[in-house]
């Protein structure tokens, strides 16, 4: 399984998520974000895998999220324009992202990554 994951190398829960993958003997290729966001079409093509709503993309914890005033955005805009969104500023994207080339899991929930690679 050709496992990628993106990242961003200042966020803890990215750090935890590598760390884990690490623990368990899963190699993976990594993308920092914020350097080097994912193009739309491929944030389009992650999200599709997902199966999760396009809201779950975006770090809503986050201060680009609170400035960009996203929550009530995302009330009205469209997927295409919220693709376009993330694939501009990494640091709106909710991380890490691990791609495992069927799946797609978003954010660090230790349960799914057990499910995920046992």
């Amino acid at each position: 399984m050709s496992v990628h994951v993106y990242h961003y190398s200042k966020c803890s829960t990215c750090r935890n998520a590598l760390k884990w993958l690490a623990a368990h003997g899963v190699a993976y290729e990594a993308t920092d974000l914020v350097a080097s966001p994912p193009s739309a079409e491929k944030l389009a093509e992650l999200h599709k895998r997902s199966g999760l709503p396009i809201a779950r993309f975006f770090n809503s914890s986050g201060e680009s999220y609170r400035a960009g005033g996203w929550k009530e955005k995302l009330k009205t805009l469209s997927l295409r324009d919220a693709l376009r969104a993330l694939s501009k500023d990494g640091k709106l994207v909710k991380r890490p992202i691990v791609d495992t080339g069927t799946i797609v899991l978003v954010g660090f929930k230790e349960d799914c990554y057990e499910d995920t690679f046992g």
